[in-house]
């Protein structure tokens, strides 16, 4: 009886997402809020108790570890970006975040630019390899933007062109493709599952 009416609920929401493809309706944002709803019902207790307890309350209140005020009181002042007269205070953690997110920058570079730097300097043994110096050089060579893209050096740069737009289309093709196996399986559900007309 609960698979039955839980299998209704589903299809029903999923229905309501589809209807989308038709026109913005009430169906939808009704399955919209509920879904913005549901989730950031589910987040607050789950912060709650993964982040607020054991970062902020346990080694204050419990350990004695008043440093800790001073962060907390930084990240509380991100309540007050919805005021109007006091959302500048919000800036301040949003400055201490982007700090953080600078100190990550030595390790991005190290496990993508310096793998690429060496994936670049190997031997040119195989195919692949080769391929990877020609990409490497040639889109490097595109975003020298002083020289002119004419002549030799332009035809080269094309090359570098290449590169791109196809790493940009398997990127988007992968995208697409997962997108697609959502739509499958959300499919598959409402024929299988609800309907029954599939097993």
């Amino acid at each position: 009886m609960f698979e039955t009416i839980s299998n209704f609920v589903a299809a029903f929401l999923t229905l309501c997402i589809f209807s989308f493809l038709y026109k913005d309706n009430p169906f939808y944002k009704f399955a919209e809020a509920l879904l913005v709803g549901v989730s950031m019902g589910y987040a607050i207790p789950l912060l709650f108790e993964n982040v607020f307890m054991p970062y902020v309350y346990t080694p204050i209140f419990l350990d004695h570890k008043f440093i800790i005020i001073i962060p907390a009181l930084i990240g509380s002042l991100y309540i007050f970006r919805f005021t109007k007269n006091l959302s500048w205070l919000a800036r301040y953690p949003i400055t201490f975040s982007m700090g953080i997110v600078g100190m990550g920058i030595p390790m991005s570079l190290h496990s993508s630019v310096l793998v690429q730097m060496r994936s670049a300097m190997l031997p040119l043994a195989s195919i692949n390899i080769t391929l990877i110096f020609i990409g490497t050089v040639t889109i490097l060579l595109y975003f020298f933007f002083s020289k002119a893209h004419k002549g030799i050096y332009g035809k080269v740069t094309n090359v570098g062109i290449w590169f791109m737009m196809i790493g940009f289309g398997a990127s988007f093709g992968y995208t697409v493709m997962a997108r697609i196996s959502l739509l499958i399986g959300r499919i598959q559900f409402l024929l299988g599952d609800w309907l029954g007309l599939i097993k």
